[in-house]
């Protein structure tokens, strides 16, 4: 049986709702909305994610306990199974809004509730599972933000071979439970073959799975590492990260988390720059835009981040060109 969690005050500091409840009440309209998250607060680098969704909020004149409560929800210790059932509380508590955090979140929330908005704040690949019909034009009651994941693998592969030429058989880890993960491996396909990689693919669908999958990566005699997009990976990206150094196999990724946990390179999206601009849809959809008619934000600028004592750690030399183009380089 799921209990009934909601944490207040874990997110950002000095946001006591409870005290200032009665105050808000007094204020005139309050608003509700639920936050859905794949992970537990407490887990690292999660707060830095949803702080500038609340900071966003409170430009826009939304303030925790005056004007706005917040519902948080989030599946213990990473455990998606028990999204739908937390989705569905948030629905029995009728909020204005659920805000989904990931890519999974949204899938939960959707189905949990064909009326009340949801907004997606980092999906994957909004259109390619199925999320919504349209980009333009999402239709019915879910809306939010891409990372472009599928659309980017190639662009990796490209930097990373530029970073490290001598590589050649790279190990791509990948989540079989994921909707987004299938067509980024058949994206990686053609600049793979152009660029001279050979992919070996490893599945994981969690902590239990790693040992096995960098086992498998040494037997493939891999020289390389790239980590797919996914909520869980980046729940577990310390021991990834740990894995990869232990079996000195440079990675890429797809988020600068993993780069600040002791990766080699990451390119794409800013998550926190996501998060910050979920807060403006919030703001549209309690003004009565209709979700459906929202299109779907997709990023305008990619960031790449290297670490250049991962890359002394394994006696590489990343070429000057590519660290010209890095938009911050971790010392």
């Amino acid at each position: 049986m799921i209990s009934r969690r909601t944490f207040v005050g874990a997110v950002t500091a000095g946001f006591l709702a409870t005290p200032l409840a009665a105050r808000a009440q007094s204020a005139g309209k309050v608003y509700r909305i639920g936050l859905l998250s794949t992970l537990p607060p407490g887990t690292s680098g999660v707060t830095r994610l949803w702080e500038p969704f609340v900071q966003g909020l409170r430009e826009l004149g939304y303030v925790e306990g005056e004007n706005l409560l917040i519902e948080r929800r989030y599946a213990p210790e990473g455990q998606p199974d028990q999204l739908p059932e937390l989705a569905a509380d948030l629905v029995r508590l009728k909020v204005d809004v659920i805000v989904a955090g990931g890519s999974l979140t949204p899938h939960a929330a959707k189905s949990a509730t064909t009326t009340l908005p949801v907004i997606f704040t980092n999906h994957g690949d909004p259109l390619g599972s199925g999320l919504v019909v349209s980009l333009a034009r999402p239709g019915g009651n879910i809306t939010g933000l891409s990372l472009l994941s599928p659309e980017l693998v190639g662009k990796q592969l490209e930097l990373f071979k530029t970073a490290v030429p001598r590589i050649v058989r790279m190990a791509v880890l990948w989540n079989p439970t994921s909707q987004t993960h299938p067509r980024m491996l058949n994206e990686a396909e053609a600049p793979a073959r152009a660029l001279g990689l050979r992919l070996e693919r490893l599945p994981a669908r969690g902590l239990d799975d790693y040992d096995r999958a960098f086992a498998a990566m040494t037997r493939a005699r891999a020289d390389a590492l790239l980590v797919l997009g996914d909520p869980i990976f980046w729940y577990q990206r310390s021991r990834i990260v740990e894995l990869s150094t232990k079996h000195r196999l440079p990675g890429i990724f797809g988020q600068r988390e993993y780069v600040e946990a002791g990766g080699l390179m990451s390119y794409g999206a800013n998550l926190r720059d996501n998060f910050r601009r979920a807060a403006t849809y919030v703001d549209k959809i309690l003004k009565g835009a209709r979700p459906g008619d929202l299109p779907i934000e997709q990023p305008s600028k990619f960031e790449l981040v290297i670490n250049s004592r991962t890359a002394k750690a394994l006696g590489l030399t990343i070429l000057q060109s590519v660290l010209l183009r890095a938009d911050q380089i971790i010392e």
